[in-house]
């Protein structure tokens, strides 16, 4: 009822209800980029000439959160607009598969006549299962189902719509065709084929995921720029030779990739009629190779991906919507994954579950007042040794597997360095309440679930 009010005595209702297109929706994701490694979020090293554009065409979010510090769960929240003490899919195996009883962000959009695409990193079903792109709502999808076949840029293979597509040059370990690049081409092919209607883009890449290799236009670009460490050799990733030029590389070669869909809009004459998102699925990776600390690709926050530190969930979000979004804005509102189906579903007219955890943000999009949430909850882990996190107002509670816990005061201390817990107990009593009132036990998983044998 008081969301309602909102509405109804808020003035921007009137601009909301005379928005007679669906415009189209983009969606694009990186995978494992921090909240610093952009240049519109301070980066120096790394050039993202058009993420910076984009960002001062549009508005640029500082306080805005994935769904999880891992990818599994993170794309998990987005789809379903529920928490990780709510949504279906909490481990990171990527075989644990959405569920049918589960209503997507592309099936609300269906609803409203939109055509629907994914392209990239999936992680929320394998084939065969109830989890795949094309039985959540999608129309079309290219690449990854499984994570960790994600984990290989020069994979034997990928998927399209449901048939294996076999990659000329790259068994036996040979390396010809890059799939940051045919997914990218195939979501330009997207953009061009569903210009005539309402269509809702979701472009999952995977860079820069922790495998860091990159053609060499792009390894030039920053090869020779400074000492490279040794190189990364372990897990089942291939050798990172030069693993500061390559990751650097890869950053850049996706900001210019997001260059080719914006002008591609403009070649269409869909910008106008086009909303942009641009985040990540994660914090940025500080182990394995990326070099966090070197490139501050956190942007000075705490901890990195799989933390319950700021630098683990806190990620970057660019929104544009030429002529509706204010160009060159920032806003400090606080949200999350979550929230992106209410607020997508919002924009067009849709409905959506008011069981879900997410609100609608529609007018922090404007510059307007916008709904605030009591708490914003993460956990991560199996039953009995989670990791957790609340946020509440300035509020940050950190609670680790061994039961241990801190408690910060963000917006006087950015960087999570001055535990507060033992002089704010009444606040302790509050953030305990909320780790057990704001999750339902996870469901089981099948162990074959948790299986994968890619290349």
């Amino acid at each position: 009822m008081i969301f309602l009010l909102f509405y109804l005595l808020n003035p921007i209702t009137d601009f909301l209800e005379k928005q007679e297109n669906q415009p189209n929706i983009v969606f694009i994701m990186a995978d494992d980029l921090g909240f610093g490694h952009l240049g519109s979020y301070g980066q120096k090293k790394i050039k993202t000439p058009n993420l910076d554009i984009l960002a001062s065409q549009g508005l640029r979010f500082t306080q805005f959160y994935s769904g999880s510090t891992v990818c599994g769960p993170a794309r998990s929240t987005l789809m379903t607009g529920y928490h990780t003490g709510h949504t279906s899919v909490r481990g990171n195996t990527g075989g644990i598969p959405l569920l049918d009883e589960d209503v997507t962000i592309a099936e609300i959009l269906k609803s409203k006549g939109y055509k629907t695409g994914m392209f990239g990193k999936w992680g929320l079903g394998d084939f065969g299962t109830s989890g795949t792109p094309d039985k959540q709502g999608f129309d079309e999808y290219f690449g990854y189902l499984h994570q960790v076949h994600a984990h290989f840029y020069y994979s034997e293979y990928l998927w399209d719509n449901g048939e294996k597509m076999f990659l000329d040059g790259n068994q036996d370990g040979n390396r010809n065709q890059y799939t940051h690049d045919l997914i990218t081409d195939k979501a330009l092919q997207f953009i061009s084929e569903s210009s005539k209607k309402p269509f809702f883009l979701y472009v999952g890449y995977t860079i820069p995921h922790t495998e860091l290799l990159v053609p060499e236009d792009s390894l030039n670009e920053y090869l020779g720029d400074w000492d490279e460490p040794n190189p990364y050799v372990g897990h089942h990733y291939a050798s990172q030779p030069y693993p500061r030029s390559a990751f650097a590389g890869m950053v850049s070669r996706m900001d210019r990739d997001v260059g080719r869909i914006m002008d591609l809009l403009d070649e269409l004459n869909l910008s106008n009629e086009t909303i942009i998102f641009f985040t990540s699925d994660n914090g940025g990776q500080g182990f394995d190779g990326p070099d966090l600390e070197f490139f501050d690709g956190n942007g000075g926050l705490r901890g990195g991906k799989q933390d319950m530190y700021e630098g683990g969930i806190r990620v970057p979000l660019i929104v544009r919507w030429p002529g509706v979004i204010k160009e060159g804005s920032k806003s400090d509102h606080i949200w999350a994954f979550w929230d992106i189906l209410p607020t997508v579903g919002d924009i067009v007219g849709a409905s959506w579950s008011n069981e879900i955890d997410g609100l609608s943000m529609y007018p922090a999009l404007l510059g307007a007042a916008a709904p605030k949430h009591e708490y914003l909850y993460w956990e991560y882990g199996g039953e009995g040794h989670l990791k957790q996190a609340v946020r509440m107002d300035d509020w940050k509670y950190v609670k680790h597997r061994d039961g241990t816990s801190e408690l910060y005061n963000l917006k006087n201390d950015f960087s999570e360095s001055d535990d507060l817990s033992k002089f704010y107990p009444e606040i302790i009593i509050i953030m305990e309440n909320i780790l057990t009132s704001a999750r339902t036990p996870r469901r089981k998983y099948d162990r074959k679930d948790m299986t994968f044998d890619y290349k």
